[in-house]
Formats: C-alpha cells, structure tokens, sequence
C-alpha cells in the first residue's frame, strides 16, 4: 500500500509539473488522421511516401534512455511502436515526454519508418497529452509454461473482473471479441428481420402491470402519477396490441427485469428478442427461427454450426420436433399422456420431485421433463405441444384439449427459445388469466396477472398469430462458447461489495 501512495504521488507531481509547463493534461480537443490498423496493413506505402500522419490511443508500454524514448500506443484497431528523440521533438515537448507514465492517453504526430531491428514505428514530430491517468494498470505478467505463453494478473479474479469491465477490457483482449460477436448477432438479427418485413418497435419498459411470462417484476413508484409501476418481465402483450392496432409484423430487442435468482444462465437484467407475426402459427416460428439462426451461424461462424466446449453443434435443418410428452415417456418410461393427476404425482413423488400445493398435471408434467429430458437436449430440438396449464397465453391444439401449440427452443440442455400459437379468443383468455389469478391467491407469486387492457384489445380482433422469443445473451453464450452469462453482458448484476 505504502509503493501505491508513493506512485500515486508521483502521478500528481506529474500532472502538476505539466500544468506548470502550461500543458492542458485534459485538452478538449484531440486529432488524428489514421487508426493504427490502417498504418500497420500499408505500412510499404506509408514508409516510401514518408506522409506525416497522427495517432491517438493509450500508453501501453515505456522506456527511455538519455535523450531516446520508446513506446508503445494502442487503439481500438492495434498497437504500434513509437520512437520520441529529443532532437526531433524539441527540448520542451521532450520535457512533456517524459512527464507521461503508463496508461495515459496521448496524441502522435510524426512518419513511419523502420527500425534497425525492422520493427514498424512511428518517428515521433510531436507529443502531445490528451488525458493524465492517475491511477496505474494493474501489471499483467506473461510467462511460458511447457510451450505455452501464460498470462498473471489479478484480473483472473472473476469477481474483479465484472465489477471493473473497463480493467477487464484492457488487461483481457480476448473478452472485447465476445462483445463484438454480440454485436455481430444483434446486427444480423435486425438484417434478418429486415429482409422478412417485420416493423422494428419500441415497447413500454415501465408497465401498469406486467405479464406475458411467469416471473415476479421489480416494482418502482412514479411520484407525479402516486402510482406503483412495473418493469417489464415481457414484451408479448404490448405486441399483440400492435398486432390488434393493424402492424402485421412486429419485432424489439430489449431489456427485460425478473425479481429472481441469479445463475450462470441467468441474469435479473436480460436481452430478449421478441417477434410476433399475424397470419402465422408455431410451425411458421420453428421455420423462422431455423432460418434465423442458419442465417446468423453463417455470418458468425462461417458455417451452419458452432462448437460449444468438446461439442459442435449443427444447425443444419431440419431440426427435431417432438412432443414433451413422447420425450419424457421417451427418456422415463413413464406415459403421461392421459393426465391423470393421481398417477402422475406419484410417480413425481417415486423420483424425487417436489409436488407443489399449486400444481397440476400440467406442471408436474414440465417438473420430469426437466429432470428426464433437458440435459440430454444437445443437438437444436423444438419441444413442441406444452400443457395448457403452464401456457395460459397459448392456443389450444386442435383434438388435444390439455394442449396448446406451444414450442420451446432446446440447445445443449438449455432453452433458447419459446414460442406460440398465439391465443386470440377473447373469452378463452380471459378464463386462463383468471385461473393464473386464483394460483396466485393460492401462493404462486409467479402466476400471470389480469390484464383488464390487453383482454380489451383482443376483444377488438386479433388475427390468427405466431409469437416468438429467443434470449439474446443465452444465444451469445452458445456462439462465443461461454457457460456464464456474466460473460457475455458488460455489467452483469453482482452482490454489493462489503
């Protein structure tokens, strides 16, 4: 702690000997005429016409010797070498020079050339200080170990990882390539979605009541308005209004907020993709959804396919569709197709499984599907025909009255995606709300709520529709081959420091 003072101090006389040098340490403005990569992929034509160029970026690297500086800048695009000479820079601007430490952000202007040792370089014409850092980069040591370069820092530290991104950024090149393939899938999305003719839209974040998932919302208080209100834990109602309002296809990447418990796949802050499109129904969102993720495998990854861990996952289609009934009668041996409760619950009670007060067949039927099923859901697989009893915003299929046309999205044992015929009987709506209502009475705070609004709006005409969603940071998870999702968003939520 006593070296850390003593380097911060020496910090501060620096920037107070830069002031008294009349340099700005902070200057409002800042120039520059290429980005480093550019230099570096022409470097033959930028030595042979000697151009004065200028680059920004940050101090990496340092070193002097007399009257001869070395270091090296880097920006968002690469990192070069820079070589400062008093004799060319001038007595003063050498002063300044030698006032900047490691991390500071600096601009140069000066010619390429080569070194002796052949290494391409930026003769320095000019130094000049864009911003003083105070505080110094953690010190990333490198070694090899049995042939293999290694890398020491205290940034291996999970936990300091996430809550200091901006660290994590600079001392770990390799986490900025998971947020450029983030980016990469956001923007194919929208591509995709372009081309099929969906309206991008934007959708209240804070609602007078929430819905359109099972989940408990955050609740904050409007002090103009005397109101609670809550943060969205769905997007799925304020689309079917579109869908009512004449918009046939409707798409948002957004944030959605659940009050619930955190794990490596799941965050109380998530993306979610939400598309609904009239006229459709769950087979028109398995058939999206394949063409989707083709469509952004082959831009990501060059190829229908992404290996995850020791595994690769193929995306070539079509891929399974099966019921979740056949698959835990499948996987268990157990046949749960006439729904009796009875029979049911005891054999969820033989394996193991918790039978909550609450629960029906419907839900004892999805609690051995997770136990039985999802982990060995590697290749993509739509499960397709949910109980009715856990879809309450899903058609019924036909001849099957336990049943809704619903599909969930397996890859690698997890969910990716969920996705509906999408109910539009005004009537039967309003008694499967109700029923979430009185699960609720009963202890499910998880339990949909009446929307008096949303019942209204379908009462208007709502076409026959699909509705689909798929998490966003699920998805980028399965293509940067990351098993936490803390990964994959810049400023996951952490547990307060002490």
């Amino acid at each position: 702690m006593e070296n850390l003072n003593q380097l911060l101090a020496v910090k501060k006389q620096k920037l107070e000997k830069l002031k008294v040098l009349g340099v700005d340490p902070y200057p409002t403005r800042s120039f520059r005429t290429h980005k480093i990569k550019v230099l570096i992929n022409n470097k033959n034509d930028f030595i042979s016409s000697e151009e004065v160029v200028t680059i920004t970026g940050r101090l990496k690297t340092m070193r002097r010797q007399g009257k001869v500086g070395f270091g090296n800048i880097t920006d968002d695009s690469g990192n070069l070498q820079i070589f400062v000479k008093k004799d060319t820079v001038g007595e003063e601007n050498y002063e300044i020079y030698k006032l900047l430490d490691l991390g500071d952000f600096v601009q140069i202007k000066g010619v390429c050339f080569n070194t002796q040792r052949g290494e391409f370089s930026l003769r320095a014409h000019v130094v000049t200080v864009l911003g003083k850092s105070l505080l110094p980069l953690p010190t990333v040591k490198e070694k090899i170990v049995d042939g293999k370069k290694q890398r020491f820092d205290e940034f291996t530290d999970i936990e300091l990882r996430y809550r200091k991104r901006y660290l994590d950024l600079l001392l770990n090149p390799e986490v900025k390539k998971n947020f450029e393939i983030r980016a990469q899938i956001i923007k194919e999305i929208r591509s995709f979605l372009d081309e099929k003719e969906f309206m991008e839209v934007e959708t209240p974040i804070l609602q007078p009541l929430y819905g359109g998932a099972n989940a408990r919302p955050f609740v904050t208080h409007h002090n103009t308005l005397n109101v609670d209100l809550y943060m969205r834990i769905a997007l799925e109602l304020y689309h079917k209004r579109l869908i009512v309002g004449g918009i046939e296809r409707v798409f948002e990447i957004g944030k959605n907020f659940r009050n619930e418990g955190m794990d490596r796949t799941h965050n109380p802050e998530f993306s979610m993709l939400e598309l609904y499109q009239a006229y459709a129904d769950y087979n028109d969102m398995m058939d999206l959804t394949e063409d989707m993720v083709v469509h952004i495998a082959k831009k990501v990854n060059n190829k229908e396919a992404v290996t995850f861990g020791d595994t690769e996952i193929s995306f070539q289609k079509p891929w399974r569709r099966a019921s979740m009934i056949d698959l835990v009668k499948e996987e268990s041996g157990f046949d749960a197709a006439d729904f009796d409760f009875e029979k049911i619950k005891s054999f969820c009670e033989e394996q193991g499984i918790d039978v909550e007060n609450t629960a029906g067949p419907g839900k004892l039927i999805e609690a051995l599907f997770e136990k039985f099923v999802e982990p060995k859901l590697v290749q993509p697989t739509f499960v397709i025909d949910f109980p009715k009893e856990i879809s309450p915003l899903a058609k019924v299929k036909p001849g099957h009255p336990n049943l809704t046309e619903r599909f969930e999205l397996f890859i690698n044992g997890n969910e990716y995606g969920n996705a509906f015929t999408e109910l539009n009987d005004p009537i039967d709506q309003r008694q499967r709300l109700e029923a979430q209502s009185k699960l609720r009475e009963m202890g499910d705070v998880e339990a949909n709520v009446v929307d008096e609004d949303f019942l209204e709006a379908l009462e208007y005409g709502m076409p026959p529709t699909g509705g689909l969603g798929i998490g966003i940071d699920r998805l980028v998870m399965l293509f940067t081959n990351n098993t936490s999702i803390k990964e994959v968003i810049f400023f996951p939520q952490m547990k307060p420091e002490e």
